[in-house]
């Protein structure tokens, strides 16, 4: 049994690792085989709480105690992640003019969480881990009230925005299951830590079988407004990371601290923006877009970013040995 939970661990640290290229696979299938993966729009609120729900099992009430010993850095981080990558979404919907159902997924997308995606990321980048989860704890516990908040005043110009429709919303797809996962964690701890490598496995198949399924349904969708979409998402992505990065520096946060928020600001819990969409924005069925583009192409650029910034750490410590 030993060995087989290690074997299912490793194929879940790879398929985390690599959970960029996976979604990439999956969506191109899902864009040709669409009755295969289309089902899985009606049930986007059940995996992306699925997905949270294993976030929370990771969760230990040690890591609470990393929050409050460094609330400088996560402070800074939580602050960022609010401000810039919503008024970023804003400027580019503006700027660009975009239509009311890809403006609303932009802000939609802005206005989330950090994802968890952004630990892995930082894990590879070399950065601070530690710091990574402490800011995805703070930034996911606030999202019942922020994001709505924030999508309350941006999206208005667009749409009329229920703003405690997307609180009950968020309640019930990210703090319910998160602090149910933080409470079974908290009681059967020992047994959860044996089956903890297998725990990221249960994000990664929720994530790809959500934005497999938007895939499918828009797959027409895709083809005329794509290219549109990916730029802005493009954009939106890597003035997140390097806007947060620029922040850091400014605020003189040690190198492998400021990768983490970096990271931390650029890579949003898309899922979040997509089961919105489909539960609150019915009307506007194309705001599930660029969530689902945004999911894609922030695992690959948050790789690349990863491995420039391990080159630049790496560069660093040589060129300390040197000197010294």
């Amino acid at each position: 049994m030993e060995n087989r939970m290690k074997k299912v661990g490793k194929v879940s640290s790879f398929l985390t690792k690599y959970i960029g290229i996976i979604i990439i696979c999956f969506s191109i299938i899902a864009f040709f085989w669409r009755d295969g993966f289309a089902w899985t729009t009606s049930y986007t609120s059940v995996f992306l709480g699925v997905a949270m729900f294993g976030m929370g099992l990771t969760i230990k009430m040690d890591d609470f105690k990393r929050v409050f010993s460094r609330p400088k850095e996560i402070l800074i981080g939580f602050i960022a992640q609010y401000t810039i990558m919503p008024v970023i979404a804003w400027i580019l919907c503006q700027l660009m003019q975009l239509p009311t159902d890809l403006a609303l997924g932009v802000i939609l997308v802005g206005c989330c969480p950090g994802g968890t995606a952004s630990n892995v990321i930082t894990y590879i980048a070399g950065g601070d881990v530690a710091l990574s989860v402490g800011m995805t704890i703070t930034s996911t516990l606030a999202a019942p009230i922020v994001t709505p908040l924030l999508v309350y005043v941006l999206a208005g110009a667009w749409v009329e925005v229920s703003f405690w429709a997307m609180v009950i919303s968020v309640v019930k797809v990210v703090l319910v299951p998160v602090l149910l996962g933080i409470l079974i964690n908290w009681v059967w701890g020992k047994q959860i830590q044996k089956i903890s490598e297998v725990l990221p496995l249960i994000s990664v198949v929720s994530i790809v079988m959500i934005i497999s399924g938007i895939v499918a349904v828009n797959a027409e969708k895709i083809l005329s407004c794509g290219l549109l979409v990916l730029g802005v998402v493009m954009l939106h992505n890597l003035c997140g990371m390097g806007i947060g990065l620029g922040a850091a520096k400014i605020l003189h946060i040690e190198y492998d601290k400021a990768t983490a928020i970096a990271i931390e600001v650029g890579m949003q819990n898309s899922g979040l923006a997509i089961s919105l969409a489909t539960a609150n924005f019915a009307a506007n069925p194309l705001a599930t877009l660029p969530g689902a583009i945004f999911s894609v192409w922030h695992n690959i650029s948050g790789s690349l970013f990863a491995g420039i910034r391990r080159s630049g750490e790496q560069t660093k410590e040589a060129y300390q040995e040197v000197t010294e």
